[in-house]
């Protein structure tokens, strides 16, 4: 019973913070941006915000939606980091609202005793957990990198953590 209680717990936090947590952060970081801005990279080997964005719709679609919901995997992740825009702001946010939203529902669904069950992703061989821990973590690292940017370019406090 405890177990099944931390399971859904576990799951429950990992959709609140890709939902209600990092994505309005996205959201509201890229507001801030121009389309020049969303695009722009301070030198040729980083990465811009649009691209960013687009990296972050292709790890969620691939390692939660097809690795987790187990749908078919077309990521093109190459092609995530090769984007220099034009793509507007509201197009590149309306996809990572709709990969965030499957993914809260496969998370939704998915049977929770399935948690150490195994799956290839990428070249890993990974749990479920593993798979969930790495969406989380990984979207926090790139939300934070993005919120940076817009603070650098723009010159504002977002507030995020007013208590």
């Amino acid at each position: 019973m405890r177990e099944m209680t931390l399971s859904k717990e576990f799951v429950r936090q990992s959709e609140r913070f890709l939902a209600e947590d990092f994505l309005p952060k996205v959201q509201a970081a890229i507001a801030l941006l121009s389309e020049d801005e969303l695009w722009w990279r301070p030198n040729p080997q980083s990465n811009s915000v649009g691209n960013m964005v687009l990296h972050l719709n292709g790890n969620v679609r691939q390692w939660i939606v097809s690795g987790v919901g187990e749908a078919p995997d077309g990521r093109q992740r190459a092609q995530e980091f090769l984007e220099q825009g034009p793509m507007p702001a509201q197009e590149l946010i309306e996809k990572l609202e709709n990969t965030v939203a499957e993914a809260v529902d496969v998370l939704r669904k998915m049977d929770r005793t399935t948690l150490l069950a195994k799956r290839k992703i990428q070249a890993y061989e990974v749990t479920l957990v593993q798979a969930i821990i790495h969406v989380v973590e990984h979207f926090s690292y790139h939300t934070g990198q993005i919120v940076y940017v817009a603070k650098m370019l723009k010159g504002v406090d977002t507030r995020f953590y007013d208590l």
